[in-house]
């Protein structure tokens, strides 16, 4: 009887035990799937059984994948805009004088309301620079006075030196000088005046909206740089991690004034002259369709929006028909490339902002100087340059290794500014474009035509037209 009595609580014991080990089980499993639920947003609903008993967990609170895509880009928007905000934040206030040229593409749109954000406008703590190239979009400067009253700003405008106006400049250089030479327009309307602004607003951090999705020359941009030529003025990139449709999607979500001809079907704004839509009639951008038919509206896309958000799409349109001396199609006006930014103050090869670096090249100060080396018509190097021109600033270093290797064996290597004098240049020394090297020899002076500039080939040139090196 006592045996019996023994098995009887033996067996109570292992019931309850086991009932236990259930209820903890279960809790442990509910904890988790709330866990799991609460991580997948709440999106899933769990149903499962265990000996008999039947477990479900509501979800607190479903969504939809349009409302996650939506979040997750609100969530991305925050972040940028929070980490551009904060690089704008410490270039005005650890700089005097920063400086944000503005061009109204859609990404300055973005930078500019960023900057009203921050109230840096209205305080006048970054200044917004404006180069009116006297071939803007005829909405470009009205759009411009439209911005200036929203966010409570005074834009500074630099245009082509001593030109009042389009009239007078056409007088001047005639009305469609970028069809004669693209890189003397580039000067005079662009990169001039820019250069100009910055320093007569005596710059230190030049605020831009380059962004790595521009394509190959942006691709490894960071949100800040410092130029490596001529003092390292400072600049800040604040787009730089950003793309084309984040710089939309901000548009949108912050109600952002962009350039009228967004809704028109241009992507970018550049030179009236040559920006198409895109796609264009014609396929002149790359993409053969009728003007329009891709555009953004008051936050709204209509047509096949990748057309400008692929990557490097966004200038499609931008530079149509226009080609460097090298042939190549232009991608850049010269205001962007390396360095540009501070050879408003300095020259190549020694000489006005260069004072600390001596170079081995002689300045020819003047017509008669010029004329003397070339009619001397012993061996010698005359190198024909413009200081902003950046196929002379990529040359700089090859040119001055010529001139340390050719003055030590007694050959003279000099330089003389030709964009300032090109009816001199054109005549006497076979100047058409920048750079342009000759060689005096005693039968006159050649043209080196090649565009491989580096110490090698120059000094193979220099010893085939003189013999003086073998």
């Amino acid at each position: 009887k006592k045996k019996k009595e023994k098995k009887k609580q033996q067996k109570k014991k292992k019931k309850k035990k086991v009932t236990c080990e259930q209820t903890k089980m279960m809790k442990s499993t509910a904890v988790v799937v709330a866990l799991v639920a609460f991580v997948s947003t709440n999106a899933f609903m769990f149903q499962g059984s265990m000996n008999g008993v039947t477990t479900r967990l509501e979800p607190v609170k479903a969504i939809s994948i349009e409302e996650m895509i939506s979040k997750s880009k609100s969530d991305r928007l925050a972040h940028l805009e929070a980490q551009a905000m904060e690089a704008l934040t410490i270039a005005a206030e650890n700089f005097e004088n920063a400086v944000f040229p503005n061009a109204m593409i859609v990404g300055d749109c973005v930078i500019t309301h960023l900057l009203h954000k921050l109230d840096y406008l209205k305080t006048g703590k970054v200044k917004i620079m404006v180069v009116d190239t006297f071939h803007l979009f005829d909405s470009t400067m009205p759009f411009l006075k439209s911005l200036e009253e929203k966010y409570g700003f005074k834009a500074e405008i630099f245009q082509p030196a001593d030109c009042k106006d389009k009239a007078e400049y056409e007088a001047k250089y005639g009305e469609k000088l970028w069809t004669i030479n693209v890189e003397e327009y580039d000067r005079i309307c662009k990169v001039e005046p820019f250069q100009r602004g910055l320093k007569t607003l005596n710059t230190d951090v030049m605020i831009n909206g380059r962004r790595r999705d521009h394509g190959a020359e942006r691709a490894y941009i960071d949100i800040a740089e410092v130029a490596p030529i001529g003092g390292g003025l400072a600049k800040l990139n604040p787009l730089a991690y950003w793309t084309l449709e984040d710089c939309f999607d901000y548009a949108a979500a912050e109600g952002v004034p962009l350039h009228p001809t967004v809704a028109q079907g241009y992507p970018s704004q550049g030179d009236a002259k040559d920006t198409v839509p895109v796609p264009d009639p014609d396929g002149l951008s790359g993409v053969q369709g009728e003007a329009g038919s891709v555009k953004w509206v008051e936050g709204e896309w209509f047509g096949d929006k990748s057309i400008w958000l692929d990557y490097g799409a966004e200038r499609r349109g931008r530079f149509v028909g226009l080609e460097g001396q090298d042939g190549k199609k232009k991608t850049e006006c010269g205001i962007h490339v390396s360095g540009a930014e501070r050879t408003w103050d300095r020259d190549l090869w020694g000489g006005e902002g260069n004072e600390d670096k001596p170079s081995t090249v002689i300045n020819l100060a003047s017509q008669e100087e010029a004329l003397a080396v070339k009619n001397k018509k012993e061996p010698a190097v005359v190198v024909v340059y413009a200081p902003w021109c950046p196929f002379c600033q990529a040359m700089e270093e090859e040119y001055e290794k010529l001139a340390v290797d050719l003055s030590a064996k007694g050959f003279t290597v000099a330089k003389y500014r030709g964009d300032v004098d090109r009816p001199f240049v054109q005549e006497e020394f076979n100047t058409q474009a920048f750079p342009t090297i000759n060689i005096v020899t005693k039968d006159g002076i050649v043209k080196y035509e090649s565009e491989d500039r580096q110490l090698e080939s120059m000094l193979a040139f220099f010893d085939e037209q003189t013999g003086v090196l073998a």
